[in-house]
């Protein structure tokens, strides 16, 4: 029997051995001492077989390799890659004991090990009675004919692009393409490019400073030889046309300078409804003050300026121009990239409001002579000419009585009243947009012929 001051106790932790030997009676041993006694061939050899394991020491004195042959000189890496194939093709083929004869199979051919029977049983397919009906109709079917309802049900994965856009588009599926069919890559579709633009510049300005009436769409888009100074004989001669409408210049060069011009011509243009400056050197700024200069411009309801020469216009710029926008009832659409959720969301819906203000107006007043926009107080110069005045109401009754409309007030504070009459005399209030009924028969047109709306505050 053992008690416990004879049982001998054993550690977890086993003694370090190396090559089978008990390296603990090492442990009082002065290292130090024992390199003293070695010579330096004794320590370069030690050296070697001891990697220092140190990543502060650089590579070439942690390796163990060492080359005592001379520098040839600096690496040719032509003649050693040319040594390399020379050396390469002279070392003779390895000769094989066995000569090669094809199909025969040298070794022992691996076998694959048998599969569970719980995998196989996992694997079956699921029979699913759907029906007389329709086993009937999908044993009959063609491999087409399949492959066009497993891309009506959305089976993407079972079918290739050609077959899912053929079947969709109802082209027919392409041949020899079934289950197994390998997809090629579609040829690509050559479409011919866009010819040149042909438009004569000189041509143009002097038909927009004649004021040609045939003249309603003028493009310059891509022309990229058009100078500084006929862009601004073009901007001098807008204020004074009043047939042109769609205005595009698109890539044509258009820098800062220039383009102020044409803000200071957009405040006095009548008849312009679409401008298109993308694709320039315009600086954010720049784009501001032309945004700005559509508060005075009532008639453009498009206005386009991305892809310029900043990419980015910043919060400050995108919010001021968020701030213009608001400010314009007449602006339908709106080509800027607006980098901020903010100014996206404000400004995509003061346009949409102003679009449903025209269609309130023209489905509320369907009398109402050519409203353009509710700001744009245009009406056609044929009204004046065909009307008559009248100094005092007739006392016989009119054959057709006067249409009266209710006061309705929309969440977009425009507010619609008035009588029935042949002609409106159209109002802006500072704050809100007031179109009211009168009777008056000749709209207010100044010495020029361009229709005057007067405003009023509201009590």
């Amino acid at each position: 029997m053992e008690t416990s001051s004879t049982t001998k106790t054993t550690t977890l932790t086993t003694p370090a051995k190396l090559y089978g030997k008990d390296l603990s009676e090492y442990d009082d041993v002065d290292v130090e001492s024992l390199l003293a006694q070695l010579s330096p061939e004794e320590i370069t050899i030690l050296a070697k077989e001891v990697d220092p394991d140190d990543n502060f020491l650089p590579p070439d004195q942690r390796c163990s390799y060492e080359c005592t042959k001379d520098a040839t000189g600096p690496l040719n890496r032509k003649q050693l890659i040319e040594h390399i194939n020379k050396q390469a093709i002279e070392t003779p083929d390895q000769p094989e004991f066995e000569p090669y004869v094809q199909g025969k199979v040298r070794g022992k051919k691996w076998v694959p090990p048998p599969r569970d029977a719980r995998d196989i049983e996992a694997e079956e397919q699921i029979a699913i009675d759907m029906g007389e009906e329709y086993e009937h109709a999908l044993s009959d079917a063609t491999q087409e004919e399949i492959i066009d309802l497993a891309a009506i049900l959305g089976f993407h994965s079972m079918m290739n692009q050609d077959q899912y856009h053929a079947s969709l588009l109802n082209k027919g599926q392409p041949v020899g393409l079934g289950w197994d069919g390998i997809t090629k890559s579609t040829q690509q579709k050559l479409f011919p490019m866009d010819p040149p633009n042909s438009t004569d510049v000189e041509e143009s300005i002097k038909r927009v400073k004649d004021d040609d009436n045939k003249l309603v769409d003028l493009n310059l888009n891509n022309i990229k030889n058009i100078s500084d100074e006929k862009l601004e004989q073009l901007f001098d001669a807008l204020p004074q046309n009043e047939h042109l409408e769609v205005l595009s210049l698109t890539n044509v060069g258009l820098t800062d300078k220039t383009a102020l011009l044409l803000a200071e011509a957009i405040e006095k243009s009548k008849t312009l409804r679409v401008l298109n400056v993308e694709t320039n050197f315009l600086s954010p700024p720049v784009i501001v003050r032309l945004v700005q200069a559509l508060l005075k411009c009532h008639t453009i309801e498009e206005f386009r300026a991305s892809n310029q020469r900043s990419a980015v216009l910043g919060n400050k710029i995108e919010m001021e121009i968020t701030n213009l926008v608001e400010k314009n009832p007449s602006l339908l659409r709106l080509g800027l990239h607006l980098e901020f959720n903010d100014a996206r969301h404000r400004v995509a819906a003061h346009l949409q409001r102003n679009i449903d203000r025209i269609f309130r107006v023209q489905k509320l007043k369907p009398n109402l002579p050519k409203l353009i926009l509710p700001s744009n107080m245009e009406i056609e110069r044929d009204l004046a000419q065909s009307a008559t005045p009248s100094p005092s109401p007739s006392p016989s009754p009119s054959p057709q009585p006067p249409i009266d409309y209710d006061v309705e007030v929309d969440p977009d504070n425009m507010v619609i009243s008035g009588g029935g009459g042949d002609a409106y005399d159209p109002e802006i209030d500072p704050d809100n947009m007031v179109v009211p009924g009168s009777r008056a028969a000749t709209p207010n047109y100044d010495d020029e012929g361009v229709y005057q709306a007067h405003t009023k505050k509201r009590s």
